[in-house]
């Protein structure tokens, strides 16, 4: 049996030497109450395409669509969401995923089919 460390110091390493694939699923974000009564989950990582609402922050309300996924960085880069630099030129403001909220989930892809259906709902 594994032990698992309470340090916060392990846990912020354990996180930067994580692998992609075990990446992914840190970059959950939860589901609207319409989605969550609907798939029975909380939350679901985000993937290109999903649209989502910040929830948290100076850009709390704006909707929009995810352009960008930073597995790296663990951020996630919303359509809407940016800030004037000092030329007046508009940069993409990164969001962590758990300052957002899924409503509209994308479904063309098979596995996220199987991951939804996984929580009993539709």
């Amino acid at each position: 049996m594994r032990v698992i460390s309470k340090q916060p110091k392990k846990q912020r390493k354990a996180r930067y030497k994580s692998s992609f694939h075990q990446r992914q699923k840190l970059m959950s974000a939860p589901l609207s109450s319409e989605l969550k009564a609907k798939y029975h989950l909380r939350n679901i990582p985000v993937r290109n395409g999903d649209t989502v609402m910040v929830m948290r922050g100076d850009h709390t309300g704006v909707e929009g669509v995810v352009e960008q996924v930073n597995l790296k960085g663990g951020t996630v880069i919303v359509e809407g969401v940016s800030v004037a630099k000092s030329d007046g030129t508009e940069v993409p403001r990164p969001v962590h995923p758990s300052k957002i909220m899924i409503t509209k989930l994308i479904l063309k892809d098979e596995i996220r089919e199987i991951t939804l259906s996984r929580g009993g709902g539709e």
